[in-house]
């Protein structure tokens, strides 16, 4: 069976019909160059219809990701929106029957937002059982109505640390409801032109790798307080590919691992040790 190549083309939320075709006819071109097979693409939940599901399959796309950020009736109307859960559960249930791939889009820091209020979006939607889930912390973009409520104090972005502790508590709560295929949006994405140019909020180039590095420190943390000992050195084994993660960008946490916990790690690659599935094993532990 061949490998899914899926190419993500972008959002068709805003756009008139045949715009929606020409972008759509664009990305076909790479699938007859055969530099993908499939086309992923991303609309607002209340934009599916009969009509759209056959446009898109016409064009190669298995995966529709809808741009949900939140589940909250609150939420969304404070910030503009006008679906509502029973229009994702509407549109998931459309996409699905037409044998597509469902994805969701999930933002955390919303105005009036709380961590609370994106643990729950993460339950109802982890009952809808996606393939795929993208999140995403909001940033204040250049001459959009979020800059306007930053200057009129209306609007307090999060910080980078309560940004990456968010984004991992929420997945940790679509892992705990087996939920897979969770990513965080890249945001060096945007910030590259002067429409798309971030003023505020938790921007960093290496986003996704900061919070993929919080949850392998969550993980050797709890390893090393299993212990019955009380350990200074200790050998981690992991998938080569994810020795980067446990040592942390720019070695933070072998840092933190120090400075909190006295602990020196000493990490080695294993290739036996499946990727993705690999788990933190403390197997020396060593004492002065």
């Amino acid at each position: 069976m061949k490998e899914e190549n899926e190419m993500f083309i972008g959002s068709l939320t805003g756009k008139t019909i045949k715009e929606q075709e020409k972008m759509l006819e664009k990305a076909n071109k790479d699938i007859k160059n055969k530099r993908f097979n499939k086309l992923k693409i991303s609309i607002s939940p209340n934009l599916i219809n009969k009509e759209f599901l056959k446009m898109i399959k016409k064009y190669n796309v298995s995966t529709v990701e809808l741009e949900v950020q939140s589940t909250n009736g609150y939420i969304l109307n404070r910030c503009g929106y006008t679906y509502r859960i029973e229009d994702i559960k509407k549109a998931t249930k459309a996409i699905k029957w037409n044998r597509l791939k469902v994805a969701y889009q999930v933002g955390i820091g919303l105005p009036d937002s709380t961590k609370f209020d994106e643990l729950n979006t993460a339950k109802e939607l982890s009952k809808l059982r996606p393939s795929k889930v993208r999140i995403y912390p909001m940033v204040v973009v250049k001459k959009t109505k979020l800059e306007e409520e930053l200057k009129n104090g209306t609007y307090e972005p999060l910080t980078l640390n309560q940004a990456i502790e968010r984004c991992k508590e929420t997945i940790y709560e679509f892992n705990r409801r087996h939920i897979k295929g969770i990513s965080i949006v890249k945001q060096n994405e945007l910030n590259k032109s002067e429409e798309t140019e971030i003023i505020a909020g938790p921007y960093h180039e290496e986003f996704g790798q900061l919070v993929t590095d919080s949850i392998w420190y969550d993980s050797i943390v709890d390893k090393i307080k299993k212990l019955n000992t009380k350990v200074k050195k200790v050998k981690i084994e992991v998938n080569p590919k994810e020795l980067p993660n446990i040592i942390g960008y720019e070695e933070e946490n072998a840092k933190k691992l120090a400075e909190f916990y006295g602990v020196e790690i000493k990490a080695e690659g294993n290739p036996d040790i499946k990727l993705g599935k690999s788990k933190v094993t403390v197997q020396e532990v060593y004492s002065n």
